[in-house]
């Protein structure tokens, strides 16, 4: 399918659980800042033409980048919350970026994205009138805990699936259903669940177990391995 589509890549969380002074997405891999490899693993693929960064109001990190791999980034300010941020991000994307055009939604700190993965995503996505999530089956055995900390029962994992990122709807969509998650008060906790609250089915596109998002030391240190795997 031809045509170009936007990322919108919130990045106005401070990343609290995390523990360092700098939010995040802003400490070094590699010597280069995770939201650095971020935006290299969206806009090294052809069919993305551009990037729009929410970052916080008062936000004295963010590095001033205007583009990455030859490609325009642009910013504007998020909300209170990642639902509010996305969709402050889709409202500031360029006129070029049509209503009934595919968005990807994408974690700042999730910089270890396939592009093989995501050209499937919007291989599979575009050709679908929802969209689609990139998501990994849930393989672990699930136990349901009681009050006390014991285990009630085992839950079947059959058709459970982690929610990853990038995701991809059409901006005009998604724009409307998550102002309909605000307007009732639900705080949705990635897009497809806005969606869903529409009644809307996207699709599940599997992706790498390895497309993991960055919220303690530990998984800092898991993507460094994996830089070093890449140069290795």
């Amino acid at each position: 399918m031809s045509g170009s589509v936007w990322a919108v890549v919130p990045a106005a969380g401070r990343g609290t659980r995390f523990g360092a002074a700098l939010p995040k997405q802003y400490l070094l891999a590699g010597g280069r800042m995770i939201l650095a490899h971020t935006l290299d693993a969206l806009l090294q693929h052809p069919v993305v033409a551009g990037v729009m960064v929410v970052i916080g109001g008062n936000d004295a990190d963010w590095p001033g980048w205007t583009e990455a791999a030859g490609k325009p980034v642009l910013t504007c300010t998020g909300g209170a919350t990642r639902a509010d941020s996305v969709l402050a991000g889709l409202l500031a994307l360029p006129e070029s970026v049509r209503a009934d055009d595919f968005v990807l939604v994408h974690d700042a700190a999730r910089p270890n994205l396939a592009q093989a993965d995501l050209g499937r995503l919007l291989e599979v996505g575009r050709m679908d009138p929802v969209g689609a999530i990139l998501a990994a089956p849930v393989r672990d055995t699930l136990k349901r805990a009681g009050d006390d900390g014991g285990i009630d029962r085992t839950e079947p994992r059959e058709r459970l699936w982690r929610a990853l990122t990038p995701q991809l709807f059409r901006r005009h969509q998604l724009a409307r259903a998550l102002q309909d998650a605000r307007g009732g008060g639900v705080e949705v906790t990635d897009e497809a669940m806005a969606m869903e609250r529409l009644g809307q089915r996207p699709l599940l596109v599997e992706g790498a177990e390895d497309n993991f998002k960055i919220t303690t030391p530990a998984d800092l240190a898991r993507f460094e391995f994996e830089l070093s795997r890449r140069t290795a």
